[in-house]
């Protein structure tokens, strides 16, 4: 996730007085605002917990007002501070830094905690609603999706909630897999756009784990809608005889065989990103990036209108980042700390094992540059788990009262409808490149083009030998 503090605001006191608020982002999006004081307070808080050599350096306090140029530069400290939090393994995921995150996002929002219905949609529209707490973070609201569901428990951390914003087209787009430091009632309601909204997908990579979820009645319903609705949206490629197969099995009522017969599909548990610019091969190409199968995968438009097809994997990623800028909008200006509006400009770059000692830099400009690189990094964490010998089977954390809430009623997760007719107007491709001789190197340093900053190193990558690459 990328954490921002790109303005500052003068917000009044409840006794008339003034003072400086910092508008923390998460993903270019307003999650809260906190004074200096606040912030202060969590880095003590973290000071207690973990002591003064783990946590970073917390900008000084100052005796006099601030200047403009003082608390811009403030504002800067705080940033990198913020980054720097999140970006430890051990304090970025501390139940006392997402606690601070989730009780600021309510309190900016001014959202009272109290009981409500949040609709949780599946992957073929299904409408599924929960009660919950407004203060409920993530994980309370997966656990009452389970629950409404019958999803049993050791199945509950095979799935996570994403939001996404679903087009007047029927598109739709992956916004984030939603996170421990955030209140999805809060997160979604906050947005104000009937277009976002909160979707139960499975949250693993390898489809060999599609087997322990398809044992079971509820898992298999959830990973079968899934699936219809990937091959529905061309996120999985079918051709005529293999659409027919699929609807045969559908008509049979066969689901566990439909699964099987689409593993075995091109594009099979991917997620699919809007079109963006990518400058590989060349600078300024259109592209359609795809996450699956330990890859990303590129289909570039060329200057002269070929369509190409090449796959990044991502044992071959030495090291990756993300990096934003402020662009202008209309009437606006890019300044920090003023009144100005401007735009969010994300990029994510990675380094890339072409062929034997070359690495290059892929950059890829998209919206959802974030959400490229949350996929990429939970793609290293089930390859390390697997290299170790270990299953990323696992349950929801317990709550305090030592189990998980159960739903006094249960919904029944409905059959999608039967395929339509497959799509005969696909683009012809060439494929990118040839296979690349493969080499392992040791260690991560900056590049020209990428400073040292905020890179996100691929254990992966040093973990896994030649054979598996």
């Amino acid at each position: 996730m990328h954490f921002s503090i790109p303005e500052t605001e003068v917000c009044s006191g409840e006794n008339g007085s003034t003072y400086v608020a910092y508008n923390i982002h998460v993903n270019g999006v307003l999650h809260c605002r906190v004074r200096y004081s606040q912030l202060l307070g969590l880095h003590e808080q973290l000071k207690k917990e973990y002591g003064n050599n783990v946590v970073p350096a917390f900008p000084p306090k100052k005796l006099f007002t601030l200047t403009s140029a003082e608390v811009e530069q403030r504002r800067e400290q705080l940033e990198k501070y913020m980054q720097a939090v999140r970006q430890d393994p051990m304090l970025g995921a501390s139940e006392t830094f997402n606690s601070f995150l989730r009780k600021a996002q309510q309190e900016t929002q001014q959202i009272p905690t109290e009981e409500v219905h949040l609709d949780i949609y599946l992957s073929n529209r299904q409408k599924v609603k929960v009660n919950i707490l407004t203060s409920d973070q993530t994980e309370d609201v997966l656990e009452a999706v389970a629950s409404k569901l019958d999803l049993p428990d050791d199945l509950v951390g095979y799935f996570s909630l994403f939001l996404i914003r679903e087009g007047k087209d029927g598109g739709c787009t992956f916004v984030r897999k939603m996170q421990e430091f955030e209140l999805p009632f809060v997160s979604v309601t906050s947005l104000r756009n009937p277009e976002y909204r909160i979707v139960l997908r499975k949250s693993y990579w390898d489809s060999a784990y599609d087997n322990d979820v398809m044992d079971n009645r509820v898992g298999l319903n959830l990973l079968y809608a899934q699936t219809v609705s990937d091959i529905e949206r061309g996120w999985i490629l079918v051709n005529k005889e293999q659409h027919r197969q699929l609807k045969s099995l559908q008509e049979k009522g066969s689901k566990k065989e439909f699964i099987r017969l689409a593993q075995t599909l091109k594009y099979f548990g991917y997620i699919k990103f809007d079109p963006c610019i990518t400058d590989f091969p060349e600078k300024g190409c259109h592209v359609i990036v795809s996450a699956g199968n330990n890859e990303l995968n590129f289909h570039v438009k060329l200057p002269n209108d070929q369509i190409k097809e090449g796959s990044f994997k991502v044992t071959r990623m030495r090291c990756w980042r993300v990096t934003s800028s402020q662009v202008p909008v209309t009437n606006g200006t890019a300044n920090s700390g003023t009144s100005g509006k401007s735009d969010i400009k994300l990029e994510l770059a990675f380094e890339y094992l072409m062929s034997k000692d070359r690495l290059q830099w892929v950059t890829i400009t998209s919206p959802q540059a974030i959400m490229v690189s949350i996929c990429l990094q939970s793609m290293v964490d089930e390859l390390m788990v697997k290299k170790s010998g270990g299953s990323i089977k696992k349950m929801l954390k317990k709550r305090h009262n030592g189990s998980l809430r159960r739903s006094d009623s249960q919904q029944a997760v409905k059959s999608p409808p039967l395929l339509d007719s497959p799509d005969s107007n696909r683009e012809p491709v060439v494929k990118l490149s040839s296979k690349l001789t493969s080499v392992t190197l040791r260690g991560i340093s900056a590049s020209n083009d990428i400073s040292g900053n905020n890179i996100h190193g691929n254990d992966a990558f040093e973990g896994i030998g030649d054979d598996d690459l």
